[in-house]
């Protein structure tokens, strides 16, 4: 299966993210005011399983939909690396010898896609690649768990394109956007630019080291990741000076004081995202907490795949 499948819509996509207490499901629609609506968010609480995919299929009436589940931040690696001098058709052979040194596992036994990053034409930096790699041992039992569950899955997507789906939608004309949203897996930090992705970055905090009672200790993740945010920021505009980052966009959470204390430490305006923004979210009115927004974040990323169907 291709990780970034592009296939001819039925319904729109229907986007799966498994988390670790069960598994997020959402869809988006266009409405008649061609405002995008959020069709769906359903949370089915356990394990993943046959069972519970089962259930989720039945329920969400998956068949109508095209299918996308999400792959968590630790099931796969993704990596910038210089562009092979080869032919388009010849790119993922190219790239798979390419990192038979850099991957952790061996080349053999990964499932690879490559997203190009596109440069500006008075740009005098390196033309580059995203190299999304899996390892056959994650990819197959995520297949066969749809298969066995009788839930058809058409693609498989990670995090990184899920929120620069979101952050496209912020864009303003001819400027990029910076987001940073949190989870069980850590912080994601990406910069898109016209549509494209061009900077992904993990961070070493989770949602529950943020949402830490203790004032200190909670003080210390917001140090690191306005550390961490400065010295990304610094290197994405040395490395892609044709792209004036607009602002730093925060994932919806319930976290307090972040968007304050980062704002008042770096010189990138800083705001915090409300889906109700973006999204009309009257058939889904329990998103009008900001812990369920968090909560469906990624798959409603996912699920805005709709305007990259062939």
């Amino acid at each position: 299966m291709r990780l970034f499948k592009r296939t001819k819509k039925r319904a729109g996509w229907l986007a799966i993210a498994i988390g670790r207490d069960g598994v997020a499901v959402s869809a988006v629609e266009r409405g008649a005011d061609a405002r995008l609506r959020l069709g769906l968010a359903a949370f089915f609480p356990g394990t993943a399983s046959v069972e519970l995919i089962d259930r989720m299929a039945r329920e969400t009436q998956s068949n109508a939909h095209h299918c996308v589940a999400l792959l968590g931040g630790g099931e796969y690696q993704i990596l910038n690396v210089e562009a092979p001098n080869v032919p388009r058709e010849e790119m993922k052979t190219a790239v798979r010898w390419r990192l038979k040194d850099i991957l952790d596992f061996p080349v053999a036994e990964a499932t690879l896609d490559v997203l190009d990053i596109p440069l500006d034409a008075s740009s005098r930096a390196q033309q580059s690649v995203f190299v999304v790699a899996a390892r056959n041992s994650v990819i197959a039992p995520r297949q066969k768990l749809f298969l066995e569950a009788k839930a058809g899955l058409h693609a498989i997507d990670v995090p990184e394109m899920a929120q620069r789906n979101v952050s496209a939608m912020l864009e303003p004309e001819g400027r990029g956007i910076a987001m940073l949203s949190f989870g069980d897996d850590g912080g994601l930090l990406t910069v898109s630019y016209r549509g494209e992705l061009y900077l992904s970055r993990r961070f070493d905090v989770t949602l529950t080291q943020l949402l830490e009672p203790d004032h200190d200790r909670k003080h210390q993740s917001f140090d690191k990741i306005t550390l961490e945010l400065q010295r990304s920021l610094d290197h994405f505009e040395r490395q892609y000076s044709f792209i004036s980052i607009a602002k730093l966009v925060l994932g919806p959470s319930s976290v307090i004081g972040l968007d304050e204390y980062l704002s008042s430490n770096l010189y990138t305006p800083v705001e915090t995202l409300d889906l109700a923004a973006l999204f009309d979210l009257s058939r889904t009115p329990e998103l009008a907490d900001k812990a369920q927004q968090q909560r469906f974040f990624l798959a409603i990323g996912a699920a805005l795949r709709d305007g990259e169907g062939a």
